[in-house]
């Protein structure tokens, strides 16, 4: 498998300094390299403007700011440290399932929106998704602590990448479960910790709720929800139900992932498994065995 990562610096520092009226062709330019992260979507995307709705750096304001962090980005290697990042996460997974299909891989780093108070309040200035085969999409605002999970964040997104690939396990938008996606991010954040440790492993969305039973308790009640429309709230919480137009349920920001976590670890511990070799567990049997144990 071959692992690309866009090389979006030049790129976003040209489009930064362009007329304004010239940023929007640029940019698509920029993004049609991973287009195909799009293929399900019915018709042709607008590549631009799935970029503004995903919270990417803005091309009529905030330039100069914009700027300074494009620098910060690339003055902390983050394409060279995603890339090998990268390349061990891939090698650690199949020394642990050598007969997994790993598809090549497209992976495109773009710099976040100042301006978006959602995406640089709650989600704490990250956005990423590695939930389609071959490509990894993975959005940043320099804050230090983005920049030291550089590396825990691409190998979180790939975790999902190889889940979901080819002869794993099948993700059906209209029937998969709230069960699913939250087990999913478990996951993935396990094989982060596994490579960088508790303090970097986790997705920071959930650190805060680790240990608050009351949410883990919300979302176990809501583990059997089907549609992937109903899932923002569940797993990312209220404020990004209500960013996208979705139905609050009473979660906190990060729900889901630290349920996640909390359901993984106790499944690990009951198996004796690495998060590496239950890669493709079953999420139903990963919830029955957490709870037998918790």
């Amino acid at each position: 498998m071959t692992i690309t990562v866009l090389d979006t610096y030049p790129a976003m520092r040209e489009i930064l300094h362009a007329p304004r009226e010239q940023r929007a062709a640029l940019l698509k330019d920029m993004l049609e390299p991973a287009a195909g992260m799009y293929r399900y979507f019915p018709g042709e995307v607008d590549l631009v403007a799935m970029h503004g709705m995903g919270s990417g750096f803005p091309l009529d304001r905030d330039e100069q700011r914009c700027l300074e962090a494009l620098a910060a980005l690339h003055d902390a290697d983050a394409w060279g440290r995603i890339e090998r990042a990268l390349e061990r996460a891939v090698a650690v997974q199949l020394a642990a399932t050598p007969g997994i299909a790993v598809p090549d891989l497209t992976v495109l780093i773009v710099l976040g929106d100042p301006g978006d108070d959602h995406f640089m309040g709650p989600a704490l200035g990250m956005t990423a998704n590695g939930s389609v085969t071959g490509y990894l999409y993975l959005n940043f605002w320099p804050y230090p602590e983005n920049l030291a999970r550089l590396e825990a964040t691409a190998v979180h997104e790939l975790n999902h990448n190889l889940r979901y690939a080819p002869g794993g396990v099948v993700w059906n938008p209209a029937t998969v479960t709230v069960g699913e996606q939250v087990v999913s991010e478990g996951l993935a954040d396990a094989f982060a910790r596994r490579l960088y440790g508790d303090e970097l492993g986790y997705a920071r969305l959930g650190v805060p709720h680790l240990h608050d039973d009351a949410v883990f308790d919300k979302v176990l009640s809501g583990l059997d929800v089907t549609g992937m429309q109903n899932f923002a709230a569940w797993v990312h919480g209220d404020a990004t139900a209500l960013r996208y137009g979705g139905t609050p349920v009473g979660l906190p920001t990060g729900a889901g992932y630290a349920a996640g976590n909390r359901l993984v670890d106790a499944y690990l511990a009951a198996t004796g498994q690495t998060a590496a070799q239950a890669l493709l567990a079953d999420s139903r049997e990963v919830i029955d065995t957490a709870l037998r144990s918790l």
